[in-house]
């Protein structure tokens, strides 16, 4: 990836640069570490990055805690996020404060990221190679659940065929912000896709204010590195790092 550090012209110093979902190996399926997540995303020149991991959020508050007392001049604000799997299929919850249990509705688990405060994003809508994005595409409560959204991911960097389109499609009908991201997995991953904003943001509310006018860097696709989901699995099993399910989902922010 070309990094967008180089540039120093004024226009830069007031936009936003963020990747909005991206995983740590707090998930069950990702190889990103901590500390090369918040590296890279330094050294690309991101100045926002979600760490959204599968039903936990304690990798996204370590990395949050690592990046606030690094003395890197290249600032970088981590957001704590969750990526959730509700029986409608999964949706992203940024600024949380607390993990986000995985069973409920769609509706049910956007309230429940509202209630902190949080932002709530529909990703990877109509991925047909995710199980959860296959229930949302046929979920007759989708109708429904776009009305809860604050944002649709209308580029993700590891959609395979059309989804992307009918993403941006639905998020156009519905007349809801867009984002790119890279749903990182892995190292060679991370901010291949990304939200430019125009203007700073600290918060949930500032960062609603300014997805209206986002501008979307897709660069290129990443999709080939799922080829590598397999062997994250058998890593983080191995060292007891499994899925969340609703029974065994943690009752607070330490998962």
């Amino acid at each position: 990836m070309e990094s967008i550090a180089e540039d120093s012209s004024p226009e830069r110093t007031s936009r936003s640069f963020a990747d909005l979902h991206c995983h740590s190996t707090a998930s069950f399926d990702s190889l990103n570490s901590i500390g090369r997540l918040v590296h890279t995303a330094r050294r690309y020149g991101l100045t926002h990055l979600a760490i959204t991991d599968h039903e936990r959020i304690d990798g996204a508050l370590r990395a949050r805690d690592l990046a606030g007392r690094d003395d890197d001049e290249r600032q970088l604000t981590v957001i704590v996020g969750e990526e959730v799997r509700s029986t409608d299929g999964d949706l992203i919850g940024l600024f949380l404060e607390r993990a986000v249990p995985p069973g409920l509705s769609g509706v049910e688990t956007a309230a429940e990221i509202h209630a902190q405060g949080g932002l709530v994003g529909l990703p990877h809508p109509f991925d047909r190679f995710r199980g959860s994005s296959g229930t949302m595409a046929q979920a007759a409560a989708l109708a429904e659940l776009v009305r809860t959204v604050d944002f649709i991911e209308a580029h993700n960097a590891r959609a395979i065929g059309n989804a992307n389109v009918r993403a941006a499609e639905l998020a156009h009908q519905e007349q809801l912000p867009v984002v790119a991201s890279s749903d990182a997995h892995s190292p060679m991953e991370i901010g291949v896709a990304y939200t430019v904003l125009h203007g700073p943001f600290t918060n949930a509310a500032e960062l609603r204010a300014l997805l209206p006018g986002s501008e979307l860097v897709t660069g290129r696709a990443s999709y080939y590195v799922r080829l590598l989901t397999p062997f994250a699995k058998v890593a983080n099993a191995l060292r007891g790092n499994r899925r969340i399910t609703p029974s065994s989902a943690p009752t607070s922010s330490a998962a």
